[in-house]
């Protein structure tokens, strides 16, 4: 099965920003709500607006960019108070975002992150799904994500919210949004 072409040039560094309800259909999901939170992708700021209407209890949305020389990946941006990093990675970088996310964030906190619904599918992932402790959730969209206002055609994938949280006990759960 081949992917289908969208009729749209690849956006670089896929600067591909999320629709609000999308980040608003995470947060019903968290294990708690974190005042403080790390969104390192953030490209013009619209998750990050997202992420404060979506949640009374968000003091701070600590944006940061590629483009805005805040390479998540290359530096250890320290950033102090963090308790989540909620982010839609570049795909072609997503599973690199992941494990940075992880070792910052080690024996606290949240981490979320957009994914295809299938990428914890592959065997070489399973470390970060299946066999890690901190995996706790996935939240299944059930309303594909339309990546382009202008767009005619259906959207071709599912996604997801990927949680990991590093208090959670047990066996990861599965779940519903929009």
């Amino acid at each position: 099965m081949s992917q289908r072409d969208s009729g749209y040039e690849r956006k670089e560094r896929d600067l591909y920003e999320t629709p609000a309800w999308v980040t608003h259909a995470l947060f019903p999901h968290l294990p708690w709500q974190p005042e403080v939170i790390w969104e390192p992708a953030a490209g013009s700021g619209k998750m990050a607006r997202a992420i404060i209407d979506a949640s009374p209890k968000v003091v701070t949305v600590i944006e940061s960019d590629i483009e805005t020389g805040g390479d998540f990946l290359s530096e250890f941006l320290v950033q102090e108070g963090v308790e989540a990093i909620i982010t839609n990675p570049p795909y072609a970088l997503a599973q690199e975002f992941i494990k940075s996310a992880l070792d910052r964030m080690e024996g606290h906190g949240i981490i979320a992150m957009l994914l295809r619904t299938d990428f914890d599918h592959a065997k070489t992932r399973a470390d970060l799904f299946a066999e890690h402790p901190a995996f706790a959730k996935k939240v299944v969209l059930t309303k594909r994500i339309k990546w382009f206002e202008d767009s005619k055609g259906s959207p071709s994938f599912n996604h997801a919210w990927f949680i990991w949280d590093h208090q959670h006990q047990g066996a990861p759960t599965l779940a519903y949004g929009p």
